[in-house]
């Protein structure tokens, strides 16, 4: 693996610098890199999505576990350096661009790549991708086995959160119906170069076999437009938002307040009604 001289040593030979405004926040704690690829379980001829690979420390180490990595980075510096590191192995291919078309899909190419296939999501996500990525691969790609990711702290209590607590929202409902959620390590910003101001977290999401919506992509568009009223009780909520309130749920509930199972009954109303 990179060590931080490797990798400054890199960005010089092509003239870059980390970019502030992409998020660029490379992860040097090799003891961590590994416990995240341990933790997605993946190896000889698994297919890994890696988003935001940077100079390549993760992706040097799922290839050499054996991986089939697509790697998608914006910064087109970086895409030079890569194609030079690692363009003459079989099992790897780089994207280059944005990895989503849109907050509801993935870049066309990636989609190319990925059709049909099961793979696992691991990767260092740059600061800002997070939420939206996450949600497209859990309620679009039910080929996505699993997502194991280094993101935000902010980000991950979010996806954590339970009924009742300020950061529970529409990424904790979908999270928690589509996924299996553990933390598998808190990382100080001395993990990092250069480092950011904020805490960040290591969670591995792995995919339920059955989830506790039949749709998903209802849950999640349902669960975001109600959350616009998260402290209305659902009666005014649903008044607010045009829809008729569910007889089973109690409409006295604030809308932080629901869990997750009512909100897959909100849902399932919604698109009944």
């Amino acid at each position: 693996m990179q060590t931080l001289a490797q990798i400054r040593a890199l960005l010089n030979e092509y003239g870059l610098a980390p970019k502030k405004s992409l998020g660029q926040n490379f992860l040097i704690d090799h003891n961590l890199l590994r416990k995240l690829v341990d933790a997605a379980e993946v190896g000889k001829g698994d297919l890994v999505l890696e988003i935001g690979p940077g100079t390549g420390t993760l992706t040097e180490e799922l290839l050499d576990r054996g991986c089939q990595v697509i790697a998608s980075e914006l910064d087109a510096g970086l895409c030079a350096l890569l194609r030079n590191r690692f363009g003459q192995f079989t099992n790897f291919a780089l994207i280059e661009g944005d990895c989503l078309a849109s907050k509801r899909a993935l870049a066309p190419a990636l989609c190319e790549r990925l059709a049909g296939r099961r793979f696992s999501l691991v990767a260092n996500l740059p600061y800002g991708a997070g939420t939206p990525l996450i949600l497209v691969l859990l309620t679009r790609h039910p080929e996505c086995r699993g997502l194991f990711v280094t993101l935000q702290s902010e980000v991950a209590q979010r996806i954590m959160a339970a009924p009742g607590s300020e950061a529970y929202g529409a990424i904790s409902v979908v999270s928690a119906a589509c996924a299996q959620v553990t933390k598998i390590a808190t990382l100080a910003p001395t993990c990092f170069w250069p480092r950011p101001g904020v805490e960040s977290t290591m969670l591995a999401m792995v995919r339920r076999p059955n989830p506790l919506a039949s749709d998903l992509i209802s849950l999640a568009e349902t669960t975001q437009r109600v959350f616009t009223q998260r402290r209305k009780q659902l009666a005014a909520a649903c008044r607010n938002l045009g829809w008729t309130p569910p007889p089973d749920i109690p409409p006295t509930r604030r809308v932080y307040e629901l869990t997750c199972e009512d909100l897959v009954k909100l849902a399932a109303w919604v698109d009944k009604v």
